[in-house]
């Protein structure tokens, strides 16, 4: 498999929170650099609670190491005037991509206290107001529907309103059942949706923290998927070997069948990453 061109591999890094977590994302990052990806996202704590951590990992990445950077933006915890401030600021660093979410909720946080805007809908409207075209803006999409949806129906439907306020393509939620998200796809172009949509990709090495993450997320583990990774107990190796080859075929099967590219979840580990990457043949 080579790499097309018209398709984007892009990956996700968090803003570490200590010394230590901030050699193992410089690490991470001088070698994921090398792989040349279109974009690298930041994520953020709920409520924006590591916002300043993101903007200097934004700032490393666009300076250091060459690539753009595309900072996750929530309108949780926040107001229209923080909101613009922000935008002008990121637009000062160089960045030209966003990823625009609601965010999580705080725990014993009301949806309607202290929020002017409550939907991602409604914060990718709001950057478009203010900034027009400037901004490529990245929103979520949930191949096997977002864990708060009332059901299958409303879910896509909140999609669409993202859609037709602006969003240029999307990332989705991690999964490991093509099927979800070849269905997801004929379900948006059945709605007349076609922006690009990428498959968000969770490699796998260490099974209880995937399976922690997945139930908080609500990303499906197929069964075969869990049994096998709970066979191999505390064979970190065992698992690391199996989570690859899942994977990779995982990543094949979305390409093969039409996938607009692919966004790596890193986790602020090089090694899983590259070693897909490279399995897929996706370097230049």
């Amino acid at each position: 498999m080579t790499r097309d061109e018209k398709r984007t591999f892009s990956l996700e890094y968090f803003p570490p929170r200590s010394k230590q977590g901030e050699l193992s994302l410089a690490a991470a990052r001088q070698e994921l650099s090398k792989l040349k990806p279109a974009f690298a996202s930041v994520t953020f704590g709920a409520g924006g609670s590591t916002q300043d951590g993101t903007n200097q990992t934004v700032k490393s990445i666009i300076d250091e190491d060459g690539i753009d950077a595309a900072p996750h933006i929530s309108c949780i915890s926040t107001n229209r005037e923080t909101l613009a401030k922000m935008l002008e600021d990121y637009r000062e660093l160089g960045v030209k991509r966003l990823v625009a979410l609601r965010g999580d909720i705080p725990s014993g946080y009301g949806m309607a206290e202290h929020n002017e805007l409550r939907y991602a809908n409604e914060l990718v409207e709001f950057i478009r107001q203010k900034t027009g075209d400037y901004y490529t803006i990245e929103v979520a999409a949930y191949p096997e529907f977002h864990p708060q949806a009332s059901s299958a129906k409303a879910d896509l439907l909140n999609f669409k309103r993202k859609v037709e306020a602006g969003a240029d393509s999307a990332i989705t939620q991690y999964f490991y059942n093509p099927e979800a998200y070849f269905r997801f796809i004929e379900d948006c172009q059945s709605m007349g949706l076609d922006i690009p949509i990428i498959p968000g990709i969770m490699p796998i090495t260490n099974y209880k923290q995937l399976a922690r993450f997945s139930d908080a997320c609500g990303a499906e583990i197929p069964r075969w998927i869990r049994k096998r990774l709970e066979s191999y107990g505390d064979d970190l190796e065992s698992i690391r070997q199996f989570g690859l080859d899942v994977v990779t075929r995982l990543c094949e099967k979305l390409l093969d069948g039409g996938a607009p590219g692919l966004h790596f979840y890193s986790m602020n580990r090089s090694e899983p990453v590259r070693t897909i990457w490279n399995n897929l043949n996706l370097s230049d």
